[in-house]
């Protein structure tokens, strides 16, 4: 092991299952948030990709600004259409002009690498969003700067010097309400939506756990082509609250009540029928940021960190990887570690410093009632130890795409 700061303590309260209410939040790959973190993340790993292949350097970037400001629309049953297009902007910074070692000046065309990005992000997450008429994609990167002190390079990562001082949160494992609110959202975005077309990416789920009752409230925008009418529309909601609330019983044993569409009144003929899928069609803006954390997740009973992961450039930039690193060492921790309830991980950087040496790592643990903290610390410790002497494997993952940032 090396010298790093890494502190292991008990955590000032008891394991968040054990609380008497607890709230989720998961925002969907449709929602406007959702959208501008997927495009933002998408450009990112296209011009690290980029960069590499032509300069073999990951250049200084980020993409972590774009905004989405929604259309209108006039859904119908049987299909309406968009008559003012949602704008999304992706903004930052890109490197556009370098000379490497041997003099060789190189220009890299960042705007239309992340145009082409941007679109098919929304070509392949968004199938009901028409990019010829539904959607306006603009990109406006100002100039990076090409002297990073380090950088990722072809021949193997060097450790980067922290771009700024800020930390990162982790948490593991999941709640049962955590769980059920994560894998409820993938599975309509998943299997169940190519299943049943009608349903839209904007999926919004919001878990709410008193003692031992979860209430689920589903926000799902359906799609007007197939629904023909009110009656299709009731069996559809019907139909998803039955899902969800099978998906619930595979994570827990406590009582569970799905509500879906809740603001629909069928009087009124007020219903969440969309057009395209989202509600960017319908006044809902959307930024990078604004929605869940690293992990997929919102958690108000948990430390979260309020850095916006998605875009950030994976060399040096602590908003993102302290963040995922510190999700992954809780991960590991619990995973490798028996006796661990509830765990927390902030890291801490100080500009300037090696990541792989943050300020602090600082632990905090709830152990069960057979386990002392005292046995499991010198194998916490070894684990956190070991994470952070890898950590510039993230900045590889991140390029690759394994690792979700929202």
């Amino acid at each position: 092991m090396t010298d790093r700061n890494i502190r292991v303590q008990s955590l000032d309260r008891g394991a968040v299952e054990d609380e008497a209410v607890e709230i989720v939040e998961r925002k969907g790959l449709g929602h406007p948030d959702s959208i501008c973190d997927g495009i933002a993340e998408h450009v990112c790993e296209r011009l690290a990709r980029e960069y590499l292949d032509r300069v073999g350097e990951v250049l200084h970037f980020n993409t972590d600004e774009t905004q989405l400001v929604a259309g209108t629309a006039a859904p119908d049953f049987g299909g309406g259409e968009v008559t003012e297009p949602i704008y999304i902007l992706v903004v930052g910074r890109a490197t556009s002009e370098y000379v490497d070692d041997d003099g060789t000046e190189h220009t890299i065309p960042v705007e239309s690498i992340a145009l082409e990005a941007a679109r098919n992000y929304l070509r392949e997450n968004l199938p009901n969003l028409d990019l010829e008429t539904d959607v306006v994609v603009d990109v406006k990167l100002g100039e990076g700067s090409g002297d990073l002190q380090e950088v990722f390079v072809e021949d193997g990562p060097s450790v980067p010097m922290a771009n700024d001082t800020s930390f990162g949160v982790g948490h593991a494992p999941l709640t049962e309400t955590e769980r059920i609110v994560y894998e409820t959202e993938h599975s309509l975005n998943g299997e169940y939506g190519a299943d049943n077309p009608a349903v839209g990416a904007d999926v919004k789920v919001m878990g709410k756990r008193e003692n031992d009752h979860i209430d689920l409230t589903v926000a799902a925008a359906l799609v007007d082509t197939y629904v023909p009418n009110l009656e299709a529309y009731k069996a559809e909601i019907e139909a998803i609250r039955e899902h969800v609330h099978d998906i619930a019983t595979e994570y827990t044993d406590r009582e569970v009540t799905v509500h879906v569409n809740t603001a629909d009144d069928y009087d009124a003929g007020s219903i969440y029928l969309t057009t395209t899928g989202t509600s960017a069609e319908q006044g809902d803006d959307g930024s990078v940021g604004r929605g869940n954390r690293a992990n997929g997740l919102i958690t108000p009973n948990r430390s979260m960190s309020m850095e916006a992961t998605s875009g950030k450039n994976p060399v040096n930039h602590i908003g993102k990887i302290y963040n995922l690193v510190s999700t992954q060492i809780a991960e590991s921790v619990v995973a490798e570690v028996s006796g661990i309830r509830d765990l927390r991980v902030r890291l801490l950087s100080q500009i300037g410093r090696p990541i792989d040496q943050p300020h602090v790592a600082d632990v905090h643990v709830v152990t069960d009632g057979d386990t002392a903290l005292g046995d499991v610390e010198p194998r916490i410790r070894a684990i956190v130890d070991a994470e952070l002497a890898n950590i510039t494997d993230v900045t590889q993952r991140v390029i690759d795409g394994e690792l979700a940032t929202f």
